[in-house]
């Protein structure tokens, strides 16, 4: 009988951690979900694309842990995974279309001018024309840095050193910078 109630302990700590388990993917989930699926979209992947890759990171996330598998920083792994998934899924696709400025909805207040719209609609086309002439580290890097994650995990998530992610972004910030300074 006492065999039997070990079981049932056993049985019970198997759902514990399963529970905690699916509880630490789901906030993950809930925390990164937004900025995986806009990095996926800077690979080059299309939105409905995009939405599944971003399930499918956090599925092998949890089957990976689920597997015994410890990650030392969910955050950087679930980016290095959509970095790889992303890429392959983009080589599949059959056609990419380049940034079209002109398809940019912006929001109109009364108090803007045709004039100042133009103005802007010109410097953001700029602004996309330059961040389309980084190399792809560059603008890897870069997208990285805007969702929030710090060097060595852009370098985790890109498979280099913090300091060559320092370099690319260093070098990125300067392209960018002479173009917003013309």
């Amino acid at each position: 009988m006492s065999s039997f109630a070990s079981d049932e302990q056993f049985v019970g700590l198997i759902r514990q951690e399963q529970t905690g388990l699916q509880d630490r993917v789901s906030r993950l989930f809930e925390e990164a979900r937004d900025d995986v699926y806009r990095y996926l979209l800077t690979l080059g992947l299309y939105p409905p694309q995009a939405q599944e890759a971003t399930q499918e990171v956090f599925l092998r996330l949890y089957a990976t842990e689920r597997k015994g598998e410890k990650i030392q920083n969910p955050r950087a792994w679930v980016f290095r995974v959509a970095h790889n998934l992303g890429l392959k899924i983009r080589a599949r696709q059959h056609s990419e279309e380049p940034f079209n400025p002109e398809l940019v909805t912006y929001s109109v207040t009364q108090a803007e001018t045709p004039e100042s719209q133009l103005l802007e609609r010109e410097r953001m086309t700029r602004f996309h024309a330059s961040v389309q002439g980084l190399s792809e580290q560059q603008r890897r890097c870069l997208f990285l840095r805007l969702e929030g994650l710090r060097y060595p995990e852009i370098g985790e998530a890109l498979g280099i050193s913090p300091s060559a992610v320092g370099e690319f972004l260093r070098r990125a910030m300067v392209r960018l910078k002479k173009v917003r300074d013309e």
